[in-house]
């Protein structure tokens, strides 16, 4: 495959500030991991209120949920998983009708999905992976997991509402320059926080324009226990909700999708190989896992996010103990009532502007797979499946049958694999033309004969 190595703690990538299984001192500790916490942290309460959940359960599953999956993982990937959007729409339907008990039943469906495809993963093994997954099917789609919720950072920086605003925008703007200065300007420690800096800067200034509402953590109590709702504790479940598992249960497909494109960018980034080892099993059994026991405390499905990779994109920083420290401040904060409703003020235009910056590393770590990996664009095999996997991931062709829901990046996936294994290596026309030279050569040297 494209990978530098496999996942050894013999081996340090040598791009790394600090490697996956390195250690940050205390001092700096806490910091890297908040930057993690903040980057991650308006789309993670952004679910539970679209559909009617209590932030802080979110917050609390997110925690649990990702040092679940590290667990799981033997702590070789720096993953954060929490809310996904994914499954939005038949949430908000299940929560008019059935309540909480339908969502957990679907929820549980989703990881136990994910569960039976890790045990098929581990039995089959993960060979197939190279064959499936090239260098120009993988770079493509990690530019497609970058481009394709650019929408959503230009509409968190530009839109206040349902109108644009040109504050939010000057305000996104001025968090977006000032994060890339100070990635470039800093060196040492503060370098490595220039993501966390920017969210201050821009938070700041947004205080200042009076686009920042404290009435709500002025409000809220220091100390609040989230609104669990565990199953067998808070309610007994009356029925099977078969609408609710068979609405939720396909789109576990879409999620793994997302999932498998998501190790491949933090293979290229940590420069290993994570789909043998720990396995894509275990990532897989992971993910599920943490989506199960969010069921079971109250919480929406999880996934793993692009934010918190393009924070490690950018200052290259791959510790696994980051992302646990991360983890373990977002389920402490689901406790701090007052900390978490801070932290939910921070307005769309500091998220929408530091989004610039980490969507659009990620799409930039799938170019650098492309250029790495030598890929000739002059060959039409390669033309074609690239330009396709862009289009439809970025345009996000979805397929829609009924209620069910496959996202634009999992088509372009799925279609972009299809296409890999079925062209051949090489165009009718680029062999004519391949015969063409030869016939031309070979007329030559018997001319000069």
């Amino acid at each position: 495959m494209f990978l530098l190595a496999t996942n050894d703690q013999q081996y340090r990538n040598p791009d790394a500030v600090l490697d996956v299984y390195e250690k940050p001192p205390l001092s700096s500790w806490a910091f890297l991991s908040l930057q993690h916490l903040f980057s991650m942290f308006g789309a993670t309460v952004l679910v539970p209120l679209l559909v009617g959940l209590d932030p802080s359960i979110a917050l609390f599953s997110s925690g649990v949920g990702t040092i679940i999956h590290i667990l799981i993982t033997h702590r070789k990937i720096p993953a954060y998983m929490s809310s996904s959007f994914s499954f939005i729409v038949p949430m908000v339907s299940l929560m008019k009708t059935v309540g909480y008990a339908g969502v957990a039943q679907g929820t549980i469906a989703v990881g136990m999905v994910y569960l039976i495809v890790s045990l098929i993963v581990g039995f089959v093994g993960s060979d197939w992976i190279d064959k499936a997954l090239p260098p120009i099917v993988v770079g493509p789609i990690v530019i497609v997991i970058g481009m394709s919720v650019a929408g959503s950072a230009a509409n968190n920086a530009m839109m206040n509402g349902s109108h644009y605003d040109l504050t939010y925008f000057g305000v996104a703007m001025f968090t977006l320059f000032l994060t890339v200065i100070l990635n470039m300007v800093l060196r040492g420690f503060w370098s490595n926080i220039a993501i966390l800096l920017g969210i201050v800067g821009g938070y700041i200034l947004a205080v200042a324009l009076g686009i920042v509402d404290f009435s709500k953590v002025i409000s809220t109590p220091w100390f609040k226990l989230p609104a669990f709702d565990i199953m067998f504790a808070n309610y007994m479940p009356k029925k099977i909700y078969w609408g609710a598992i068979l609405s939720f249960a396909p789109i576990a497909f879409v999620t793994m999708a997302e999932h498998l494109g998501h190790i491949m960018v933090l293979d290229e980034l940590t420069g290993r190989d994570f789909f043998k080892d720990p396995g894509l099993h275990k990532t897989l059994a992971g993910d599920g896992t943490a989506s199960i026991v969010a069921a079971f405390l109250g919480g929406p499905p999880v996934t793993s996010y692009g934010e918190n990779i393009g924070v490690m994109a950018v200052n290259k920083i791959f510790s696994v103990y980051v992302v646990i420290g991360a983890a373990v401040f977002a389920a402490l904060f689901g406790f701090v009532g007052k900390l978490s409703a801070l932290i939910q003020t921070i307005p769309g235009p500091v998220i929408g502007g530091i989004s610039f910056v980490l969507f659009g590393v990620i799409s930039s770590s799938g170019l650098r797979i492309l250029v790495d990996n030598k890929v000739d664009f002059n060959e039409k095999r390669n033309l074609m499946i690239a330009s396709v996997i862009l289009v439809i991931g970025i345009g996000n062709a979805y397929l829609q049958i009924g209620s069910f829901q496959f996202t634009g990046v999992g088509v372009a996936t799925v279609v972009g694999i299809v296409l890999n294994l079925i062209l051949p290596k090489h165009a009718l026309s680029e062999h004519w033309e391949d015969d063409k030279d030869n016939w031309k050569k070979d007329q030559k040297a018997k001319g000069n004969a």
